[in-house]
């Protein structure tokens, strides 16, 4: 498991709290995650439980992780992640694999502020690389993290494999 972070919480101008998702989020992350997925086009790609992420995010060996933004006592936005590990510069990285702050909370500053904390994560531990992927049509995303200063990595493709082409594969 990765050192514990020295970012634990932060109380954002209009009062909601970013802070490391604890035991108990997981129905508000699941939520989120299902509204991520209808925005991109696959309302029924999600397969996960709230049981996979209690094991996920919080057993006795977390791979990922999440820091959520709660307001109102709901969770209104999320970042889950886990680490990566580049050979070019020998050190792990982090992979943002999903971000979403709610629509009716959008323009708030969210975004930025989850964004904000995996960026004082990785600075902390000597992580020199912040990395994830964006829908080609999603404008207003890809706008949004070229204001941050992100960049695209045009020259690269995502890969994947599944389903019966992955189980081929390890059969090989």
């Amino acid at each position: 498991m990765p050192a514990a972070s020295a970012f634990s919480s932060r109380t954002l101008d209009d009062g909601a709290v970013l802070r490391v998702a604890a035991p108990g989020d997981e129905a508000g992350i699941l939520a989120a995650i299902h509204a991520l997925a209808a925005y991109e086009r696959e309302p029924d790609a999600v397969r996960t439980t709230t049981a996979d992420l209690t094991a996920s995010l919080f057993g006795d060996d977390p791979k990922a992780f999440a820091h959520v933004i709660e307001r109102g006592g709901e969770i209104r936005a999320i970042a889950v992640w886990f680490l990566t590990f580049s050979t070019w510069t020998g050190r792990h990285g982090i992979w943002l694999e999903d971000l979403f702050v709610d629509e009716a909370d959008r323009g708030r500053g969210y975004g930025t502020a989850l964004l904000a904390s995996l960026a004082s994560v990785a600075l902390e531990r000597g992580y020199p690389r912040l990395e994830w992927t964006v829908l080609d049509w999603n404008a207003p995303a890809v706008g949004f993290y070229r204001s941050i200063g992100a960049e695209a990595m045009d020259e690269w493709t995502t890969q994947r494999m599944t389903g019966e082409a992955l189980t081929a594969l390890a059969a090989r």
